[in-house]
């Protein structure tokens, strides 16, 4: 089967590619499975050398990997260049720390030795996004390579080109073969290789829709999986917040990626001391994002990654308009453009509306207008999402005992919401379940042992 790729900038087929056919995903299974052995028995300090080895591959092919990703999915140079860098920073947190990380844990008991070892599990499988291409990739790829794993990716349908390029990169710092490898395949396939008894769990970043059928199928075959899953995040305005610092804050946390962000603010609930003199503010600096080729270094806001993500975006606008929402920037597809949505802000947003209970995956911010604190908290938490959130107030004690009470895995005070290799990452509710990232991430997929000896 042929795959198209659409360039979103342009609109046009940049790229054709082939799916995998059943012989070509047996080949690849087998070869996942005899790595893993050898793999697994090599020191950590040889897998930390391939580790630093792939680091700096990325740093040497950052022109490459960014291109790809702006023709694929649309990614500003400047962001898709940061993306590359953080990969290759991840890879040499985990040389440097897992040694830590993995070391056995003495417990203290009546036995003459007992403690906590931690072991790899074989292949993971991987469905990872088109949002952050490579992030998200690396996010899971670099703990599971130190652990002693092995790991079959099955990308996102329209970013084949920066799969291709993971593989060369990793192969280029010395991995050995079978280790890792892409599948071109498509969901039914995937769900084929997620049942085959070489694989041992599964891991995901993608939608909520795809989080339940991976993890049902996961269920079914007692397979451990890590569901990282779509987000609703609150970004709460305090009456004492710092509204320089919120402002510049809330434009890039909503906008970056044109919004398509998991841990992207979007829903902005401001008390009403502040929200008029907030609101103001805030449409005024979104409107200065400047929408265009995302290759050109004039361009602040990029096209979405696909023209069907725009116009399902552009029914949820609608439908919250036609519920009581007010456009206050934005609001209609960019005139002319494949797949571009400018910068948009709506008011008056309220329960009911899309843009109060579901997921808005584009350049949309959602004021939500609350009376004081305590409205913002249970506003904060009225959402089946639960993955991030931040908290705005020059009171850092205060912030600090309102993140605690926010239901999500990851609360920010004075700063947006991150993903930060030194920090477990991962959601509540309906976000998912299941961490990557710090310590968390690399014991996920181990399987974590009692040596007890009488």
């Amino acid at each position: 089967m042929t795959v198209e790729i659409v360039n979103p900038t342009t609109g046009r087929v940049d790229y054709r590619h082939e799916l995998l056919d059943k012989a070509g995903i047996e080949q690849r299974l087998q070869a996942a499975a005899g790595a893993f052995p050898a793999w697994s028995a090599t020191s950590l300090q040889e897998r930390a050398a391939v580790l630093r080895a792939i680091g700096a591959q990325l740093r040497e092919r950052k022109d490459d990997i960014q291109g790809a990703m702006t023709r694929e999915m649309g990614k500003l140079k400047v962001e898709a260049l940061a993306e590359v860098e953080k990969c290759a920073a991840a890879c040499e947190y985990y040389a440097d720390h897992a040694a830590d990380y993995l070391k056995p844990q003495l417990i203290d008991t009546e036995a003459q030795r007992s403690y906590v070892r931690y072991e790899p599990i074989g292949c993971v499988f991987a469905v990872m996004p088109w949002n952050f291409p490579i992030w998200q990739v690396f996010r899971f790829l670099a703990p599971a390579f130190m652990a002693g794993n092995v790991a079959l990716l099955k990308h996102a349908s329209n970013v084949p080109q920066c799969a291709d390029l993971i593989n060369e990169v990793v192969r280029a710092g010395g991995l050995p073969d079978g280790v890792f490898d892409v599948l071109h395949i498509d969901n039914d396939q995937a769900a084929d290789v997620l049942r085959d008894r070489r694989v041992k769990a599964v891991t995901l970043t993608g939608s909520e829709r795809a989080g339940r059928s991976i993890a049902a199928n996961a269920g079914d075959q007692l397979k451990k999986c890590v569901m990282e899953l779509g987000g609703s995040d609150a970004f709460v305005v305090l009456d004492d917040a710092d509204l320089d610092k919120a402002i510049d804050a809330a434009v890039k946390s909503r906008f970056d990626n044109s919004g398509q962000t998991c841990i992207a603010a979007k829903r902005f609930i401001v008390v009403e001391a502040v929200v008029d003199a907030f609101t103001e503010r805030f449409v005024a600096a979104a409107g200065e994002r400047r929408y265009g080729d995302p290759a050109d270094a004039r361009t602040t806001l990029a096209p979405m990654a696909r023209a069907d993500l725009r116009d399902e975006l552009h029914k949820q606008v609608q439908a919250s308009v036609a519920k009581g929402a007010r456009v206050l920037a934005g609001g209609e597809p960019v005139d002319g453009s494949h797949a571009g949505y400018p910068a948009t802000v709506l008011d008056q947003v309220g329960p009911g509306m899309p843009a109060y209970d579901e997921e808005l995956f584009g350049p949309v911010a959602a004021v939500i207008r609350v009376k004081d604190e305590a409205e913002a908290l249970q506003v904060a938490n009225d959402t089946r999402f639960g993955l991030g959130g931040s908290v705005w107030t020059t009171d850092a004690a205060r912030g600090e005992a309102f993140a605690q009470q926010m239901e999500c895995g990851a609360a920010f005070v004075n700063s947006i919401v991150k993903s930060d290799v030194r920090l477990p990452f991962g959601g509540s509710k309906e976000s998912g379940f299941g961490r990557e990232l710090a310590e968390h991430g690399i014991h996920e997929f181990m399987n974590i042992k009692t040596i007890y000896v009488a």
